[in-house]
């Protein structure tokens, strides 16, 4: 399908002169990968613009090809990969009309970072971590020709002021470890932008951030883009973030466009039933889980709602009080969590958000045994957990279940997942042989997973599926209460949906209690009853989700939810 990028959005108007040519021409872009199971073709007859000074944005899931469109334009793809048919224009100011295809190295190293730059997706590994950051900076400028040592630090340390970070000299001189997520990324993007590249693609710069950060790298793109006319290749799964910031969006799956055009067009009227189920699934733009009609499916009652009818809850399985964790001693102590205080009912789901740092995953970890807290009680079930050791730590363990963020890291790959479900079992020796292996049955249906899902490893499943085994995993020895540390954030949309629903039906069949630990406001919305906001280590809101999210109290709180994106299209305001 090709589709030219129009500019709109609800804040941008469309271009009056359409007799230029776009800054970047896609047309019928093949490319193919050499596999041990012969040829994979992964982009096939893929077609776009890319305007000067305008975003278009490229969504879909894992797997749609999206970033094997981006490496082809910059010229990186995988060793194993080629593009095998269709071409890519450059129309650059300094260069002319270049065709990328076929391009020889020599003529790729001439083009990348003086003309087209790259923000890549991971800002943790992609800076050299025993490298200044200025010096790393610098080094597109020096392959570029600029020799002088005195030009190439003035240089670095206007880029690094240019993208927002403070007392540029002396974050020049600082290693990526000194650095926090959201400065890291500023420091790629100083870097991309060091030659004045007229294109550059970006790479899910943000996937790894926080909301609030998150915006405010955004906001940076956005203006560097107003201010140089640059345009942007923009490559994300998160529609909310195309709908607030693209000009026109590129809808990918299995290596083909289903949707291309405007983003109002595209996204406010979708025409692919595929665009449609991305963006029902999008927590930003809807309910995504229905929790009154799975509860009434399952025969329970409407017990759940804001904190004004906490008197009719169920009594309390899980009760924190005056949390609080220190890391090292003395003068150099770190406050992690500083008097976290709330109760979560039987049977409910209590979320607790907050940006990287604020305390989220030391409380997850200290509700489930892993951590002694420095002061503060924890009871679940009436029993208090803060002094358990030995085997009634052990024993309490198999009550309270932690679900992680990352799918692999409970599944070890030299085991099937049959073999991964029944570890837990035997550890707490819990049944026969027999009996385990009709556990481990049960377990992959809850989580609606075929039977014969026991004798794969986990590199033959998707990371959905992955997610569902690590769930089934810490259901196999029934728990009462699971605490899950960002078990959807690295998911695609339309497999975040899934889980969550499945979360859902499975709170509502098998009476769990959740602590869902998120930085995802979006994504909280749709699965808790009571919410924790922390900020810092300090619990700055607490109470019923509906009231938090409709009426927050705190400056904080609002900053988070003012962050999340989506907002003009979840309002039906969008302006076309």
């Amino acid at each position: 399908m090709s589709a030219e990028s129009v500019s709109a959005s609800p804040s941008r108007a469309p271009s009056a002169n359409a007799e230029h040519r776009p800054l970047l021409s896609i047309r019928d872009l093949a490319v193919q990968y050499r596999t041990g199971r012969g040829t994979v073709d992964a982009v096939r007859g893929v077609s776009f613009d890319v305007e000067a000074g305008k975003v278009t944005a490229v969504v879909g899931e894992s797997g749609s090809g999206k970033t094997t469109v981006a490496q082809s334009v910059i010229g990186l793809l995988a060793s194993n990969g080629r593009i095998s048919g269709g071409s890519i224009t450059l129309n650059e100011r300094r260069l002319g009309t270049t065709e990328l295809v076929g391009l020889r190295e020599r003529r790729w190293r001439d083009l990348r970072g003086r003309c087209i730059g790259l923000i890549p997706q991971d800002p943790g590994s992609s800076l050299n971590p025993v490298q200044t950051v200025g010096r790393s900076i610098s080094e597109s400028l020096r392959i570029h020709g600029q020799s002088s040592s005195a030009e190439v630090r003035d240089r670095v340390h206007a880029l690094l002021a240019q993208v927002g970070i403070d007392n540029p000299i002396r974050r020049a001189k600082q290693y990526p470890h000194e650095f926090s997520g959201g400065m890291r990324q500023r420091a790629l993007i100083a870097a991309a932008i060091a030659n004045s590249p007229e294109l550059i693609i970006a790479d899910e710069p943000t996937s790894a951030l926080d909301v609030t950060v998150q915006r405010t790298v955004l906001d940076l793109l956005e203006r560097l883009r107003e201010e140089t006319g640059t345009g942007v290749l923009f490559i994300t799964h998160d529609l909310a973030v195309a709908a607030d910031r693209a000009d026109s969006v590129v809808v990918m799956r299995h290596g083909e466009v289903q949707e291309a055009g405007p983003s109002a067009q595209v996204l406010a009227r979708p025409s692919s039933p595929y665009t449609k189920q991305l963006i029902d699934d999008a927590p930003s733009f809807g309910q995504v889980v229905d929790r009154e009609r799975i509860a009434l499916a399952d025969g329970e009652d409407d017990r759940k709602g804001d904190e004004s009818a906490e008197g009719s809850l169920p009594a309390p399985l899980l009760e924190v009080v005056g949390l609080r964790q220190e890391f090292g001693r003395g003068s150099d102590a770190f406050v992690a969590i500083d008097d976290v205080s709330f109760a979560v009912s039987r049977g409910t789901t209590h979320a607790i958000v907050g940006e990287s740092g604020s305390g989220k995953t030391t409380t997850g970890r200290a509700i489930a045994g892993f951590a002694r807290p420095t002061a503060g009680d924890i009871r679940v079930g009436g029993l208090e957990v803060t002094g358990l050791h030995g085997r009634a730590l052990r024993d309490f363990r198999r009550s309270t279940q932690l679900v992680y963020q990352n799918p692999y890291a409970p599944l070890d790959p030299r085991q099937s997942i049959g073999q991964a479900l029944s570890e837990p079992l035997r550890n707490f020796r819990i049944g026969s042989r027999a009996d385990r292996a009709d556990r481990v049955a049960h377990a992959l249906e809850l989580v609606a997973l075929p039977a014969d899902f026991a004798h794969r490893r986990p590199r033959e499943l998707s990371g959905g599926q992955r997610q569902r085994v690590a769930i089934a995993r810490a259901l196999i020895v029934e728990p009462e209460l699971v605490v899950l540390d960002e078990a959807v954030s690295a998911l695609d949309v339309t497999v975040q949906a899934q889980i969550l629903r499945l979360l859902a039906e499975l709170q509502a069949e098998l009476g769990l209690t959740y602590v869902f630990i998120s930085h995802d406001l979006a994504v909280v919305r749709q699965i808790s009853d009571t919410v924790s906001v922390l900020q810092a280590g300090c619990q700055v809101e607490h109470g019923g989700a509906e009231a938090v999210f409709a009426d927050p109290k705190h400056e904080y709180t609002r900053r988070l939810l003012d962050a999340v994106p989506g907002a003009a299209l979840a309002s039906g305001q969008w302006v076309i």
